[in-house]
């Protein structure tokens, strides 16, 4: 199982959104946080599919380091 940081921000209509940084485009929203985080895993699945489809590298997860 891998493991990406997502970003989740509200804009302006109250809606969330969320983006994935290490998979560029990779980006959704939702109405509350239950239904964003569904919709992320979604999203993050349908990403990773396509890349495999396409014979492309799936990005390694992303670690935090604290300094």
């Amino acid at each position: 199982m891998l493991k990406y940081h997502v970003i989740i921000e509200q804009d302006e209509d109250g809606v969330l959104v969320a983006r994935v940084p290490d998979l560029p485009g990779c980006a959704t929203e939702g109405k509350n946080r239950q239904e964003l985080l569904k919709n992320v895993r979604e999203a993050i699945q349908a990403y990773l599919e396509a890349l495999k489809g396409h014979g492309d590298p799936v990005p390694i997860e992303t670690v935090q380091v604290v300094v």
